[in-house]
C-alpha cells in the first residue's frame, strides 16, 4: 500500500484509540459542523459489525446515526458496504459470513459518495489497525481513501499511551492528521486536565475540541464546540 502524499479535501477519516471511544458521536458532530458551514455532507461506515437483523437485511445503529446527521441521503450499500451480525472483529465476522472485505469495493463506494456530497466523513472500525482480512487493516483503508485523519481519544486511564502510539502509527503510514478530539468517556478520570495537557504537548496536530461527559450525548451540541478542519471547498 503506497503512502498518501496529498490528502483529499473531500472529507475526513475518523479513527479512535479503541472501540467505544465516541467515533460515531464525533463523526456525526463533524457532519453537523460541515453542514452548518454550508457544505452538503454524507457519512460513511465502510464496515459495521454487531448489526441487527431486520426484514430487509442488517441494520447498524451507528450507520443510522450517520445517515441522520447527513444532509445527503443515498443507497445504504454505499454508506455501509459491509454489515455483519456478530459483534466481533471485522475479519472474523466476514469469515463467519463466508465473505471477504474488499478494499476496492469500499473505495468505489467512497468515490460515489464524493460525487453527491461536498464532504464525506468516513468512520473507521475500532482502533486504527483493526484487521479486515489476512493482509489488510483499517490503516490500509485510510491510506487507500487518501483522507486526513481525525483521532478520537477516549479520555480514561491508559489513554496517553494509546493516543501517542496511534499518532505514531498514523504518521508511519504517511497520513496527515487533521486533528484530534478528547472525549471524556470516563467522568471520574483522575487528573483529567493534566492528562489533556500531556497530550497537547505531545500531539502536533490541533486539538479540535473537548467533549464533556454526557449520559446521552448530542451530536449537535458537540458540533458547536468543534474547531472544524479542512472547511474549504474541495
Amino acid at each position: 500500500m503506497s503512502k498518501s502524499r496529498t490528502p483529499s479535501s473531500k472529507g475526513l477519516f475518523v479513527t479512535g484509540t479503541d472501540t467505544g471511544v465516541g467515533k460515531t458521536l464525533v463523526s456525526c458532530a463533524l457532519l453537523q459542523a460541515y453542514a452548518a458551514a454550508g457544505h452538503s455532507t454524507v457519512g460513511m461506515k465502510p464496515v459495521a459489525a454487531g448489526c441487527q437483523a431486520v426484514r430487509d437485511g442488517l441494520r447498524c445503529e451507528d450507520v443510522e446515526l450517520l445517515c441522520h446527521a447527513s444532509t445527503v441521503q443515498t443507497q445504504l450499500d454505499l454508506v455501509n458496504p459491509y454489515a455483519f451480525a456478530p459483534p466481533v472483529a471485522p475479519h472474523i465476522a466476514a469469515a463467519e459470513a463466508g465473505t471477504t472485505i474488499e478494499l476496492e469495493r469500499i473505495r468505489r463506494a467512497f468515490l460515489a459518495l464524493t460525487d453527491i456530497a461536498d464532504k464525506v466523513v468516513v468512520e473507521g472500525v475500532g482502533g486504527f489497525r483493526v484487521p479486515l482480512d489476512e493482509r489488510w487493516d483499517t490503516a490500509d483503508l485510510a491510506q487507500l481513501l487518501d483522507l486526513p485523519v481525525v483521532l478520537v481519544v477516549g479520555m480514561r486511564l491508559g489513554c496517553l499511551s494509546h493516543a501517542l502510539l496511534t499518532v505514531e502509527a498514523i504518521a508511519a503510514r504517511g497520513l496527515s492528521m487533521a486533528g484530534w478530539v478528547a472525549n471524556r468517556i470516563d467522568p471520574e478520570m483522575a487528573s483529567f486536565d493534566a492528562n489533556l495537557a500531556a497530550l497537547q504537548q505531545r500531539i502536533v496536530a490541533p486539538l479540535l475540541g473537548v467533549v464533556a461527559y454526557e449520559a446521552h450525548p448530542d451530536a449537535v451540541r458537540v458540533a458547536q464546540g468543534l474547531h472544524l478542519p479542512f472547511c474549504g471547498t474541495a
